[in-house]
């Protein structure tokens, strides 16, 4: 099955997410860009509130795809003990590539929130979507980050995954919804008919219509 595009990916994850509609204590977080029109079909289907979850790799210099860590929303900062300690990167280091993120994570918070504070997801069952996993090390570091700010409950909600990593992420989560887990993976946007790149006024847009049917009660969560 192939997805006309993000929003048409996010319906049909939401059927697979019918379970969580109309519970007050549900947030749907999106990890920007590309999840966020998904996650905007997940919210509005599911009648729950939407926000963004920012997560920057620490990519270890001169091999930036291998993370020594992530900082994300809220200030949280979590490290790969395992990477670091094998190794045996230096604490400056690894100081000096969260300070060059840090300020990547500031400005696409400025963005995307306009003057907003993010979302206080202690307690709350999270809803944490993308428009797909391929390696799963974004998503990875997501659920580390998001562990630490004390939510009941963390799922991970993808259209299309590859099946091992869609499999890993349910130890790492407390649930993982693939839509789709195809034998035959290869990238995320063979999956989509159209994957132009979501652009960050799209973002903004998004979260604004969200906002807007928003009702009382979900506002002051």
């Amino acid at each position: 099955m192939f997805f006309r595009d993000r929003r048409d990916a996010g319906r049909v994850l939401a059927e697979k997410l019918a379970s969580y509609a109309d519970q007050p204590d549900v947030l749907v977080l999106a990890l920007p860009r590309g999840g966020v029109p998904v996650a905007y079909e997940v919210a509005r289907a599911l009648r729950a509130p939407l926000d963004v979850f920012l997560v920057r790799k620490l990519g270890l210099p001169g091999q930036e795809e291998l993370a020594m860590g992530a900082i994300a929303t809220g200030g949280t900062r979590v490290i790969n003990e395992e990477v670091v300690g094998k190794l045996n990167v230096p604490e400056e280091v690894i100081d000096a590539v969260a300070v060059e993120q840090k300020q990547e994570l500031s400005r696409r918070e400025h963005e995307y929130r306009d003057g907003r504070s993010p979302p206080n997801v202690r307690g709350r069952i999270i809803l944490l979507v993308d428009d797909g996993l391929a390696t799963g090390s974004t998503m990875r570091a997501a659920v580390a980050a998001l562990r630490q700010q004390g939510p009941a409950r963390i799922v991970v909600a993808v259209p299309v995954g590859a099946p091992e990593i869609c499999a890993e992420l349910q130890h790492e989560a407390d649930e993982a919804v693939c839509a789709q887990t195809p034998q035959q993976f290869f990238a995320v946007g063979a999956w989509y008919e159209d994957f132009a790149q979501t652009t960050d006024e799209e973002v903004r847009d998004l979260l604004a219509r969200a906002a807007e049917r928003l009702t009382p009660a979900h506002q002051d969560a």
